[in-house]
């Protein structure tokens, strides 16, 4: 066996083909149902001539569908890319274009979007189409579910640990970009890290995952897990499904185009879920807000079997973990500090030390270190800022992007690290402390401020509900700090008090001289912030010239 991924999953079917692998609404998939089913798929590809090495777009909601083409494009040994569903036509072409798609698997409600652009798409041989009740249809499409019962299941084939795998990510200026792994890299450090996060020992090599699986399940705790956001980005990929799966778990699948925590709950409940997977406040806030009006309302949800909630990617504060803890003493927190170019480090809170949390302080990978921007490791305790260089998980690179990738993917002292612009001080016990990204760090009077730590201290405050922090043009200054938020039901919108409750938690400096009150603060559909937007927000609210 090697580790790529379908041979892992091809090894946990072997072991407990009739154990539960998917459910998804009505459908519900044991391991052998799957695996049967991304044979299929594979079959179906490699039939419209994909050899290879070829690339395959994914367009949809977290459904079934879109967990099998990913397995069964992994069995025909195709790379498959994540398509933000959210995204235009220059966007949408862009992804599909520039990771040499040669098939586009999408729900039929984005029919029309793909018939926008169809004449673009100069390499796509496939249109298969998922029917999703909405009567859309595109001409020449391929229906999905017809072409799986048609199709005989594919043999299985020799893989390597070569084999790419890419996941898209929006990154923080210019055009989606695809972050490349070989398999080998990929599963084997990922996986680890699953495991670590129950505190469990990982199998030393591939072929492990099936017997641990079966033993899993023979001792009544394997997962049911639920990714609360989007599969087309690596947190709810990774965390909420990938990892689940390894370990022989079941995917319980929430509609994710619109989020309602109350209906969250209620899956979590009827499935009897373990884990939960969502991203930051954006998601923890409104659920915590749901769990407090089931008790007042005294219809508590039934949550005893949820054991693990896990973020990355996003800030998750203290106050809302405590809240969540409170209603569930039983679960553990795991705050991971990561990208789509890899994993850093890990806040695990339970209800035993979550009075000595701190938001935004993370413990190091082993492989992680925070270093100088020429290699130099930042002493602990020093107040020194240096990027945090992550040195496990590395991709190979950014797809046809050799400029990026060597801004991106450095070696010092002959270690090969990620570094995609995370700042972070390193504290006296070792632990670190998350400033926030350079590319969205604001220089005001020469001052660095990053928006990451204005908006933690905003957040602080209890009539706040979201904000994000952007710096707008200043004649005096360069930038001005800038705050976009939304209150809490009923709270009073007092920008003095504000910008003074910033100055009791940092220094002067950094408190925003602007404050810019909006119904929502704008986040992409995986929670993470959308700077670009707030800033246009700001702009037009105070009609500055950009």
């Amino acid at each position: 066996m090697t580790w790529q991924m379908a041979d892992i999953w091809e090894n946990i079917t072997a072991a407990i083909p009739e154990k539960p692998a998917i459910v998804d609404g009505d459908k519900r998939y044991s391991w052998a149902d799957y695996e049967n089913r991304a044979a299929r798929v594979a079959q179906v590809l490699t039939d419209h001539g994909l050899k290879r090495g070829a690339k395959i777009s994914i367009y949809s909601y977290n459904s079934a569908e879109y967990l099998e083409t990913q397995f069964g494009a992994f069995k025909a040994r195709i790379c498959p890319v994540n398509v933000n569903y959210r995204y235009l036509e220059a966007e949408l072409t862009h992804v599909i274009n520039n990771s040499d798609s040669e098939a586009l698997v999408y729900q039929a409600q984005f029919a029309p979007r793909v018939a926008a652009i169809r004449d673009q798409l100069d390499q796509i041989k496939l249109f298969l189409e998922i029917d999703d009740g909405s009567g859309e249809h595109l001409d020449g499409a391929v229906s999905y579910e017809e072409a799986l019962q048609a199709a005989q299941p594919m043999p299985v084939i020799e893989r390597s640990d070569d084999d790419l795998y890419m996941l898209y990510t929006g990154g923080t200026t210019g055009m989606p970009k695809g972050v490349m792994y070989d398999h080998k890299t990929f599963a084997s450090r990922l996986l680890a890290k699953g495991f670590e996060m129950r505190m469990m020992e990982p199998p030393t090599d591939a072929s492990g995952f099936g017997p641990l699986a079966r033993q899993l399940h023979e001792l009544d705790a394997s997962s049911r897990a639920i990714p609360a956001c989007p599969l087309m980005h690596g947190t709810g990929m990774w965390i909420g499904a990938m990892i689940p799966h390894s370990l022989g778990g079941c995917v319980v699948l929430f509609n994710n185009s619109h989020f309602d925590p109350a209906a969250l709950w209620q899956l979590a409940e009827d499935e009897k879920v373990t884990d939960i997977t969502i991203v930051g406040d954006v998601f923890a806030k409104p659920m915590l807000a749901a769990l407090d009006d089931a008790k007042a309302a005294g219809q508590v949800y039934d949550l005893s079997s949820l054991m693990l909630m896990g973020s990355s990617g996003v800030m998750w504060s203290t106050e809302v973990k405590r809240g969540l803890l409170s209603h569930l003493p039983q679960m553990a927190i795991v705050d991971s500090m990561g990208s789509t170019e890899g994993s850093m480090g890990t806040a695990i809170t339970t209800i035993e030390n979550v009075d000595n949390d701190q938001t935004a302080k993370f413990e190091l990978n082993p492989t992680t270190q925070v270093l100088t921007e020429d290699g130099k490791p930042v002493a602990p305790g020093s107040g020194e800022m240096g990027l945090i260089c992550n040195g496990g998980m590395v991709p190979l690179g950014y797809y046809k992007d050799e400029a990026k990738s060597a801004a991106t993917f450095k070696t010092f002292d002959g270690v090969r690290y990620s570094i995609p612009g995370d700042f972070a001080t390193v504290e006296a016990d070792g632990s670190i402390t998350l400033l926030g990204r350079g590319s969205a760090c604001i220089n005001s009077g020469g001052e660095k401020i990053f928006p990451e730590e204005v908006e933690e201290a905003l957040k602080t405050d209890e009539s706040v509900y979201d904000c994000l922090v952007v710096g707008l043009p200043d004649d005096r200054f360069g930038q001005k700090v800038t705050a976009v938020l939304s209150m809490v039901d009923g709270a009073r919108f007092d920008e003095a008090a504000l910008a003074e409750h910033v100055r009791t938690k940092l220094a002067a400096y950094k408190a925003p001289r602007v404050f810019i009150l909006v119904d929502e603060v704008p986040r992409a559909a995986n929670g993470k912030a959308d700077y670009k937007a707030a800033k246009d927000i700001a702009l037009e609210r105070l009609q500055v010239p950009a």
